[in-house]
């Protein structure tokens, strides 16, 4: 899924409006790793940021990324796609919510949706600090292949 450049600059705009409003400092280096991961259009892996990053920022180790990624998941910018060990940007840029995926075999496009729904079976007096919902199956375009 390509990202056109008025979805990536509004993404952007809203990774640091969250940082401000949490408090956080949404650093040249935190930015260049957001970019990237939101201008991948696909899963991304964190060696594969690694090698992705620019000279001007330094180089970085894997730690250092991994921070970030941490970083970014905490504040619901990015979620981390389980089975593929990578990360993608939320597609939910208004607000917060469960993220439930649906992951090809063939061509490993992930497809985000909203998982609230699932939310409400809960059982009473369960807290959820944590929710990974995954689906793996074929995309529509893997399936008429």
């Amino acid at each position: 899924m390509t990202q056109t450049p008025d979805t990536h600059a509004v993404r952007i705009a809203h990774a640091r409006e969250i940082c401000r409003q949490a408090g956080k400092r949404f650093t040249p280096l935190r930015a260049h790793i957001f970019d990237l991961i939101v201008a991948a259009g696909e899963p991304v892996k964190a060696y594969g940021l690694l090698e992705r990053l620019e000279p001007e920022h330094g180089s970085p180790e894997p730690p250092t990324v991994y921070r970030a990624l941490e970083f970014f998941s905490k504040l619901g910018l990015i979620h981390r796609v389980e089975a593929l060990n990578a990360y993608v940007p939320c597609s939910h840029v208004h607000s917060s919510h469960a993220a439930e995926f649906f992951i090809c075999n063939n061509c490993e496009r992930v497809q985000e949706r909203n998982a609230d729904d699932h939310m409400n079976c809960v059982p009473e007096g369960f807290t959820v600090s944590r929710s990974v919902i995954e689906h793996y199956g074929n995309c529509g375009q893997c399936k008429t292949a």
